[in-house]
């Protein structure tokens, strides 16, 4: 077991058997016979790993065996396979953690996940698909105003949303996977926050649209647009941008993404979509857009990341509860424990910070 964990937090950190071993000054030869089984780590050798991986000693005991099923990638073909491993293996640790902390909660908080049940059972058309966005909004109570957390609104309704510190620019665009049939979705840390909210809002169209579509409809085409039409559906495109356009203002654009969290991009494809835009316009927009450097770097400032939350609140609702102890919700939360202190007695903080 404790082989496997090593190699586990080893791919997390993208390290190889060379670079960890250089890090805690042991072996390769050391480390590969730890992580086959063939030799077991001393104290002393567990607690350079754990120097070295930026884990706690307790990671190499922990017995939660988690498997991620159905792992779609949304990846680009460059993608290395040792960047998807240390991904991959970051998530299934963010999760082993999640569920540890499940077992001492009396009761699961987490809501089981289901797809409204008025959607229409056969979708046809990527207009159809205005529709179907709508009712859900319609179903989770958001009506049809920006939705200002959506993190927070997935995971009030069972999608569990996580992060990856990863680095890899552009090459990664999610992940999706189910655990226990848990719904997961994965998007960077880092991302700017317009570009995780439409990765959030395509892969709940996966989960939505799943086993509706027909045949003549491609699905990851239907999921960018029911994407587009969740983060700000028709209704509102029309009551922001008029019924008819020839040329949308850049500063505009901004204005809205600021507004929604869509990229500016993002309303170009809407207009598009709802004819607002004529698809000689909005090519014409683009054209505009490339030339200005603003395809992959939009002008106006940075839409703020999300972050979860659900996971920090349940720790410290375990810790207020009695049902942790202090060294357990640092450990879950990954902080040294006089860091955890300063987090959990912030008032104190400020104070020492005045």
């Amino acid at each position: 077991m404790i082989g496997q964990r090593i190699k586990q937090a080893r791919k997390a950190a993208g390290l190889s058997m060379r670079d960890l071993a250089q890090r805690a000054k042991i072996s390769a030869m050391s480390i590969s016979k730890y992580e086959n089984g063939q030799a077991t780590p001393s104290s002393g050798v567990l607690i350079a790993l754990a120097r070295a991986l930026h884990v706690r000693t307790e990671y190499f005991f922990r017995t939660n065996a988690i498997e991620l099923e159905g792992v779609e990638y949304r990846k680009h073909r460059k993608l290395g396979a040792k960047t998807l491993d240390q991904i991959h293996a970051g998530v299934i640790e963010q999760l082993e953690r999640f569920f540890e902390l499940l077992d001492f909660l009396p009761t699961h908080p987490i809501a089981q996940f289901e797809p409204p049940a008025n959607l229409a059972p056969h979708i046809d058309s990527l207009d159809q698909i205005e529709e179907v966005a709508i009712a859900v909004r319609e179903a989770w109570g958001l009506g049809n105003n920006p939705i200002p957390d959506l993190t927070d609104a997935l995971e009030e309704r069972g999608v569990m949303v996580f992060q990856t510190e990863v680095l890899h620019g552009d090459k990664f665009d999610g992940l999706a996977a189910t655990v226990n049939g848990l719904p997961i979705i994965v998007v960077g840390a880092h991302w700017p926050g317009d570009r995780q909210r439409f990765t959030l809002a395509h892969e709940l169209g996966h989960l939505i649209l799943s086993e509706r579509l027909t045949d003549n409809l491609d699905e990851e085409k239907a999921c960018n647009r029911f994407a587009g039409a969740f983060l700000a559906p028709a209704p509102e495109v029309s009551k922001e941008l008029g019924t008819k356009r020839t040329w949308l203002e850049p500063r505009e654009l901004n204005i809205l993404k600021k507004a929604y969290g869509l990229s500016m991009s993002g309303w170009i494809h809407r207009a598009e979509d709802l004819n607002i835009l004529s698809k000689a316009n909005a090519g014409k927009m683009r054209i505009f857009f490339r030339k200005q450097g603003w395809i992959k770097n939009e002008p106006g400032g940075i839409y703020p990341s999300e972050q979860p939350s659900l996971f920090t609140q349940l720790v410290y609702h375990a810790l207020a509860e009695g049902l942790i102890a202090e060294s357990k919700a640092a450990e879950l939360l990954m902080l040294p424990l006089p860091e955890f202190h300063r987090q959990r007695n912030m008032e104190r903080a400020q104070q020492a910070a005045d």
